[in-house]
This record gives C-alpha cells, structure tokens and sequence, in this order.
C-alpha cells in the first residue's frame, strides 16, 4: 500500500526513520507522552528494534515504519510490540484504522512465521502508534469498528475492534506542556518543530544540545541531519546551506543568519489564516447544504437541531453525515455519529 507524499515530507519521514531508530527516543515518546500506568511496568532496558521489512502472501512490502519490542517488568518472558507509523502527509487518512489493521496482522503473520510465537503460546500485544505532523488536526476514526456500517447487536462479535494511538505534534501537546518535559529529547523535537521563528528555534536548541550531552554520536548525526534536510530549509527556502559537522555550527549559524525568520513566519500565518478561512467557508457551506437536506426530507427542524449542525466542524465528517440523509429514517439517524465523533 504505497503513501502518496510530498518531497519535503519524504525527507520528514527519512529524517524521523533515523531518530526514532535509537532507544533514547522511543523511552522518551513512551515515557513522556503516555500518560498510563502500565507503562512503569516496561524495561526499557529490554528495548529491542526489530526489521520493520517484511512481505505480505500478496507481495506488499512494508519496510517504512518502525516497531520496537520490550519485556515486562513482572513477565521478562513476555514482549510488548510498539508499531510506529510515521505519518507526515498534507492530508488525514480517513481509514487509517484499516491501515493500521492489515499493518498488525502483517506484523502478527511474520511473526508466526518466524517462530517468535512458541507453540501454545499467545501473541504479544501491539501498541500502534501514529506520529502526525499535519496542519489539519487528526479527526479520522481511531477505532475500525466506528468505519463499519450499522449492524445488529447480535453480529458484533463478528466486527473487527482494533484502536491506534495518535501523536497529533502540532495540535496536542501545548508549548507550556513540551517545555514542562524535562530531559526529555521528543519533547524539544517536538518544540522545534512547532516554532516559527529564529529566537524560538534558536532556545529549543540549546536545550537539545543540552540534553545530548553523552548521547550516541549517531543519535546526535540524527538530530543534524534533521536539521540540515528539514528544519532549516523549511525556514531558509531557496539558500544554499553549508555542510554543517555538528550542532554547535548549526547554532553559531544561526546567529549570524539574517533575521528574515520573522517574516517568513508572518506569511506563514497569513497563508494559514487565508488555508484556515478557505475550510471554514467550505465547512459552512457544507452545513449549510446538510440543513436543507434535512428540512427536505423531513420539514423544518427545531433550534435545537440546527445548532447541534454548526457546531460541527470537520469536513469529512459533514460529507458523510449528508450521505446518511439518503438512507436514514430518523434525523437522530443522521446526525449521533457525528455528535458521538464531535464528543470524543
């Protein structure tokens, strides 16, 4: 199942492939960003990367993602999986649950077939992951079962039930809760790649080269090498940058970088504002088409219903609730989904 991507966001995979490659960092994303009390009953000691190449009976390669294993604290004798997605395209999957779904079982077949499930044993649990840097929030289901249709409570047990975990950068953690992560490496990742402007980068820096000391050379090769590919030319466009050793000439660099950040970042936010008022114009039309379709077929509706209408907000969402009009019977019939999406 190839991804369809933009260059600089293949670069953005490459570079995260590399980083996400060490134990320090997958420990910090666990760690950090898994607020669960199961996760003090991992060894991190134990962590363990396993070839994310494996092929499918229907010849599908997927060697692009990253999974890690790691033992129990109170069953050594047991591993946990952590699937890593690294899903940096300019729009949300809406059936990345179906993905993640035939990701696992690959996961499960190779595993089988490797030997690495003993007779009579269990198969170790996943825990799936998706790393998200998009501009758009993540409002795709996270749950399989809430893409399926309708169906009698008596065939639920033939529904499949698989849930992921998204790690949504840009819209889930604050800038007060990243900075309040201490030593944590994804932490300032992640800040340096929600900052804008030189003097943010510039801090964000500085607290990495801080938090590197005594790291792996090839963890800190990462870190410039995102640097280098991504992080610079995203705020330099169109400049020639020289080859840079290591962290410390990155931020020499930008010292005596021109301060033309500042105004890149203002154009950034204009090009938002204007990206922003485009969905949310596209957004209101839809409700307002969704309304019509609803007084058509069922007459006028109350004030209470019209304003649970504008108070939704996607705009996959809002496409499907009016595909439901065509076959619904109810108004409720059209609209709980999106009120039971809106209320996660």
């Amino acid at each position: 199942m190839a991804k369809t991507k933009r260059s600089d966001s293949t670069e953005h995979d490459n570079s995260y492939k590399q980083l996400f490659s060490h134990p320090r960092m997958i420990k910090d994303l666990l760690q950090g960003f898994i607020r669960q009390q199961w996760i003090s009953q991992l060894d991190f000691r134990t962590l363990t990367k396993v070839s994310g190449h494996y092929v499918s009976d229907d010849l599908r390669d997927r060697e692009d993602d990253i999974i890690w294993k790691i033992r129990w604290l109170n069953q050594p004798e047991q591993w946990l999986y952590v699937y890593l997605l690294i899903e940096f395209q300019s729009r949300v999957d809406r059936f990345m649950a179906v993905r993640i779904m035939v990701y696992i079982g690959l996961l499960y077949q190779d595993l089988i077939k490797a030997g690495a499930v003993p007779a009579g044993e269990k198969l170790p649990p996943v825990l799936p992951i998706v790393l998200y840097n998009g501009e758009e929030g993540w409002y795709a289901k996270k749950e399989i079962s809430e893409l399926i249709a309708p169906f009698p409570t008596e065939f639920s047990k033939y529904a499949p039930k698989l849930q992921y975990l998204v790690m949504d950068e840009r819209h889930d953690y604050s800038d007060q809760e990243l900075l309040s992560q201490l030593n944590n490496l994804v932490a300032v990742l992640f800040r340096l790649e929600k900052s804008r402007t030189k003097p943010e980068t510039q801090q964000a820096l500085k607290v990495l080269r801080q938090w590197l000391t005594n790291s792996p050379p090839s963890l800190i090769l990462a870190f410039r090498t995102w640097f280098r590919r991504v992080k610079l030319p995203r705020h330099l466009p169109g400049e020639v940058l020289p080859e840079l050793s290591d962290l410390q000439e990155i931020e020499n660099m930008l010292e005596t970088t021109a301060d033309n950040w500042l105004e890149q970042a203002k154009d950034e936010g204009r090009q938002q504002g204007i990206q922003q008022g485009r969905r949310q114009g596209i957004q209101e039309g839809l409700r307002k088409v969704l309304v019509g379709l609803l007084e058509q077929k069922f007459g006028s509706l109350n004030e209470e219903t019209k304003a649970t209408v504008s108070r939704f907000s996607e705009t996959g969402l809002l496409e499907d609730c009016a595909k439901r009009v065509l076959t619904a019977k109810t108004v409720q019939e059209v609209l709980k989904p999106v009120e039971t999406q809106n209320g996660d």
